[in-house]
């Protein structure tokens, strides 16, 4: 049986997916498992219609860390590309246009971790685990998760995640604010995300997207210049002023 990680790239309308996937069920966060979701985002990110991306799994983990054996041939060049393609990919990942929600199915760990830190939302069924459990390697995290994981948690947090390498529950996770939600099963994760994104439709697509850019780079003026930069602004000031719904507001996932 084959453990190769594949990632599913799928686009119904607005709404889009990116889904792991391995014959064994046990997806791992390889090499190749980064290089398909970089590909997987960058698909995406060139389509202007999607304004919902689901990063989801089928089998029994989310994305369960890193292949440790394809690791234990690393020396500190190659490690230090693996980090910095990784690093390059979540940044890819968090700078989707659209509204991104991990639906987290089952462990997510490491890179699985990372990945779902790399999305705007988390939502995880009331069984699955979450954590960076690097450093019970001699390791820490390489794609991102020191940096993400301190602006979500605060740095004293997200210390206490990393240092101990420990593995947090669904409810443990949401009391600390690295999980949004907790639903009781897997079929209720959809629902989940759809209240979600009900609650957020009314922002215009593009103004979503500038919000995104503003918080990964810090430059707000620059993202709010941007705005005027296109015709969306004009629709939205348009529709207030005449009392109606923006025309993005009338189409949902």
């Amino acid at each position: 049986m084959s453990n190769i990680t594949e990632v599913k790239v799928a686009v119904d309308g607005c709404r889009a997916s990116l889904t792991f996937t391995s014959e064994s069920g046990l997806n791992v966060s390889s090499r190749e498992t980064l290089a398909r979701l970089a590909h997987g985002v960058e698909t995406l990110a060139g389509n202007p219609v999607v304004r919902l991306t689901v990063v989801r799994a089928e089998g029994k983990v989310f994305l369960a860390g890193a292949d440790i054996k394809e690791m234990s041939g690393f020396d500190a060049d190659r490690a230090r590309e693996f980090s910095v393609f990784g690093n390059r990919t979540m940044d890819s990942l968090a700078l989707l246009p659209s509204i991104t929600v991990a639906a987290i199915q089952g462990a997510a760990l490491g890179g699985g971790c990372e990945i779902a830190l790399a999305c705007d939302f988390r939502i995880a069924v009331k069984r699955a685990k979450i954590g960076l459990p690097e450093t019970t390697l001699g390791l820490i995290p390489g794609w991102g998760g020191t940096k993400r994981a301190s602006r979500l948690l605060g740095p004293t947090r997200a210390r206490r995640l990393i240092f101990g390498g420990g593995v947090l529950s669904a409810d443990d996770a949401l009391q600390i604010g690295l999980i949004d939600e907790v639903v009781a099963e897997e079929a209720d994760l959809g629902p989940a995300i759809q209240r979600l994104f009900d609650s957020l439709h009314r922002g215009g697509p593009r103004a979503i997207a500038m919000v995104k850019r503003a918080l990964a780079t810090g430059d707000e003026p620059a993202a709010f210049a941007e705005c005027f930069a296109g015709s969306e602004s004009g629709e939205g000031i348009a529709a207030f002023m005449e009392k109606r719904p923006a025309t993005w507001m009338e189409k949902r996932p």
